[in-house]
């Protein structure tokens, strides 16, 4: 198991090179034109084919998994590796970007990765059977998972980071629920993103744009469906979600704000968690690290939560909202200063 993981890894590494001057090769690059950036010099993209290229071959090569599922898994990933390619290169619309991901999953759910059940934490019935609700029920969170991902892939090394947490400790889950073929694939993808990280770490040297974040979101929802969400835990529901916690929040929270300011949902903008450590005067390194924290820390509670250490899940979830709520209340801060000397200066003219 482990083995299939540093074989991706060392696969993923070597590839990223070569996918740097293919990039450069095809336009792949990603120019900064607005002030979201936060790189000054362009960068090559699809460093996704290197994470790509290493998890496949390993799980070719060491994985279980039923031929069905793999090449289920393995046709709904060149889906979105292929939409987020030609993403990189010339920009898609996001109802097109949307509607691949809508026939990947449906590829995935197709192929075997479906959610048939969840536990009923209120009912007389041990388990709530969505029959054929699952199919819908399935596709969705397989879309709104990959999207999250996507999202938060703002700074270097960030979405490689928290997918390698979120994996590690979705692999744990799935072998405390004996789920070893799931546990193999979550290792696997750690492997392979890994390898890409020291290319793409702080001061990065490409970047996995939209065809690396795609498919990590992708796999990863995946993965929680075969290791956590099919387990017969009264939890079931909940601790996929934390282990997954920093990419769904922070969506969450994007799409409330824009909400409440009236601005489209798909729109970008500068609210995402990265963005306000930046705000309140972290470097790159030190913003991603700290959101790292918060992953570790959420994956860490996620599983003290499975094994019934309620208190010591409360306690390290709390560690995480305060690292969260720092940043935050700063801004805020530095906001209403802002807005305090702006009146001032209003008030003072003649």
């Amino acid at each position: 198991m482990y083995i299939s993981a540093l074989f991706a890894g060392v696969i993923s590494f070597l590839c990223t090179p070569l996918v740097i001057k293919l990039a450069h090769r095809f336009g792949a690059v990603d120019i900064p034109k607005d002030d979201r950036r936060v790189h000054s010099k362009p960068m090559p993209l699809w460093g996704g084919i290197a994470i790509f290229t290493g998890f496949f071959i390993s799980m070719f090569i060491f994985s279980n998994i039923h031929s069905t599922k793999l090449i289920g898994l393995f046709s709904g990933s060149l889906v979105v590796l292929v939409t987020g390619m030609i993403d990189d290169v010339k920009p898609l619309g996001a109802k097109t970007k949307l509607l691949m991901q809508f026939v990947a999953a449906s590829i995935l759910v197709f192929s075997g990765f479906e959610i048939n059940f969840l536990t009923n934490f209120f009912g007389s019935s041990e388990y709530i059977y969505f029959g054929i609700f699952s199919i819908p029920v399935s596709i969705i969170w397989i879309v709104g998972v990959t999207n999250t991902v996507n999202l938060i892939d703002g700074l270097d090394g960030l979405a490689a980071g928290i997918s390698t947490i979120a994996a590690i400790t979705l692999g744990y889950i799935a072998l405390i629920n004996h789920r070893y073929d799931a546990a193999t694939i979550t290792l696997i993808l750690a492997g392979s993103s890994l390898g890409f990280l020291p290319y793409n770490f702080n001061p990065a040297k490409i970047f996995m744009g939209d065809t690396g974040a795609l498919f990590l979101g992708l796999v990863l929802s995946a993965i929680s469906i075969e290791g956590a969400l099919k387990g017969a835990t009264a939890l079931t529901v909940v601790v996929p979600i934390i282990a997954l916690g920093v990419p769904i929040f922070d969506t969450a929270f994007a799409i409330i704000r824009r909400l409440i300011n009236k601005r489209p949902i798909m729109e970008a903008d500068k609210g995402h968690l990265h963005h306000r450590f930046l705000s309140i005067g972290y470097n790159q390194r030190k913003a991603v690290l700290s959101i790292y924290l918060i992953g570790a820390l959420m994956g860490a509670g996620a599983i003290a939560l499975l094994k019934g250490e309620y208190l010591g899940a409360g306690v390290l979830l709390s560690i995480a909202a305060i690292v969260i709520f720092i940043p935050i209340n700063k801004v805020k801060n530095i906001e209403k200063k802002a807005e305090a000397v702006q009146a001032e200066h209003v008030n003072a003219k003649p």
